[in-house]
């Protein structure tokens, strides 16, 4: 298949970016948004296009489809890309499956929450048998910041090494042919378990942001997780989060990326020699972005919910223990005064609750 239309649903950072950049490199784009954000459509309306601005240059590009109307956005389209939060998976899923043919691909391109299944499963409940073509990221394929309002993208970083899965496993070479044409950074892996627990976000957002919980309610919105929140205390956090995310990977019968390896791989560190601390207070892409601005932000939420919470049962239905992942989910809970772990993502959610190990392996 060749690639000429781009049908983007989700007009915020990743979405806003990938219009300008795509838009710039010659595809017909066409970006959606949901009528309660329509919003963020109208400095790119109104200026006809996005501003994007990156460490060369900047350079505008129009966008010539820019919609509320879904229908509009995605049909023709050869590949529908959603840069949408996780916890959108679903309304997503009710929006756009009835509208897909079976040539279309689906596109998750963000951080990863098993996204393919859970899209794939609401189809199916709504039923809808039209065969489905679709594959997941482990993380977004920019670091960016858009603002919308004055239809500009700022892109700090083309990733340079992302996972790439379809869902089942054994499209992935078919799917990663298409989706290479518009990023050439796509290199597959074995399933989307490991497209999983390769996100970064679940070990680096919620445990550090969490002990810095007062210094966010105390700055006002003028807080750095990267350059101020990773410190040589916090970090060992991290460190011991990665490590059980490490022997979820094993477990699973994968090779997963360690902290330094992964961000240096995908481009964040310049180098993968010093330690993490000071790669991330030092980082030239990490430094530049802002927040958490609140603790009611997604570093706290969406990556404990859609994140850790899953590790954790992977750890349980694996035998392997998570005690620090399982301490920010208790501890994130106390805080925010939710139970994640009854609204996060789970097995039983997912449709592979009493699976062993190599069953849930087989089932993607």
């Amino acid at each position: 298949m060749n690639v000429k239309t781009v049908a983007i649903l989700g007009a915020g950072n990743g979405g806003i970016t990938a219009a300008g950049d795509l838009a710039g490199r010659g595809f017909d784009v066409r970006l959606y948004e949901t009528p309660s954000f329509a919003a963020n459509l109208e400095g790119i309306l109104e200026k006809g296009g996005v501003l994007l601005k990156t460490p060369e240059g900047e350079s505008f590009h129009p966008i010539p489809v820019v919609t509320t109307n879904l229908e509009e956005a995605v049909t023709g389209a050869e590949v529908v890309m959603l840069t949408v939060p996780g916890f959108a998976i679903e309304s997503f899923a009710e929006l756009l499956a009835p509208l897909l043919t079976g040539e279309q691909v689906v596109f998750l391109n963000g951080a990863a929450a098993m996204g393919c299944v859970r899209f794939v499963k609401r189809a199916r409940e709504m039923g809808i048998d039209t065969p489905l073509k679709i594959a997941e990221t482990n993380s977004l394929t920019y670091g960016t910041r858009a603002f919308p309002e004055e239809a500009i993208a700022e892109m700090s970083l083309r990733v340079k090494k992302l996972f790439f899965s379809a869902y089942p496993a054994e499209d992935t070479g078919a799917l990663l042919d298409i989706c290479a044409q518009l990023y050439d950074c796509l290199v597959p892996a074995d399933n989307i378990w490991q497209t999983t627990l390769e996100n970064g976000n679940p070990e680096v957002h919620p445990g550090p942001s969490l002990l810095n919980a007062g210094r966010i309610d105390f700055s006002g919105g003028e807080f750095w997780l990267y350059r101020e929140g990773i410190t040589e205390h916090t970090v060992n956090v991290l460190r011991a989060i990665e490590q059980e995310r490490l022997a979820l990977g094993k477990a699973f019968g994968l090779r997963v990326e360690g902290a330094v390896e992964a961000r240096y791989n995908r481009g964040y560190f310049d180098n993968d020699q010093e330690d993490l601390q000071t790669l991330f207070n030092k980082s030239e892409v990490f430094t530049q972005i802002k927040g958490p601005v609140s603790v009611q932000g997604r570093y706290f939420t969406e990556d404990i919910s859609s994140g850790l919470v899953l590790w954790s049962d992977l750890g349980k239905a694996a035998g392997v223990p998570t005690p620090n992942i399982d301490a920010v989910i208790t501890l994130g809970g106390t805080l925010l005064k939710r139970n994640f772990y009854e609204e996060g993502l789970t097995l039983k959610k997912l449709g592979f609750d009493g699976l062993t190990v190599n069953e849930m392996i087989s089932a993607v």
